[in-house]
């Protein structure tokens, strides 16, 4: 059988840390509000582009690889701080959103071409 296997287009993977903090956990939330406000300004700006990548789509059959780039690096500074808040790791995490930053890894395939009625 040599069916040939598609990979999943999204990976996501957090590094086990050695050791953790006990105390840590205890101020963490506070630690991490200048990341929420940062996230949640994004968010708004993701909803914006999720409205235009939806026309996008269906008049053109692609994804605008700028906002589809934005869209992957704001879930990704998104997945760098779940990672601290959800108590998986003890580095605080950077204000990038650039990968290899920190020890949590989100990427995701760009899709060459998609369906028009996807959306």
């Amino acid at each position: 059988m040599a069916a040939e296997m598609s990979t999943y287009p999204v990976r996501f993977d957090v590094q086990h840390p050695e050791a953790m903090s006990r105390w840590l956990i205890f101020v963490k939330w506070l630690l991490v509000i200048p990341h929420f406000l940062i996230l949640y300004a994004l968010g708004g700006l993701q909803a914006i582009i999720t409205v235009i990548a939806f026309f996008a789509i269906i008049f053109t059959r692609r994804f605008p690889p700028g906002l589809f780039d934005l869209l992957v690096k704001a879930t990704r500074w998104n997945a760098n701080v779940s990672g601290y808040v959800l108590l998986m790791r003890d580095e605080y995490p950077p204000f990038t959103w650039e990968p290899g930053q920190y020890p949590v890894t989100f990427e995701v395939d760009y899709p060459a071409q998609m369906s028009r009625w996807l959306p």
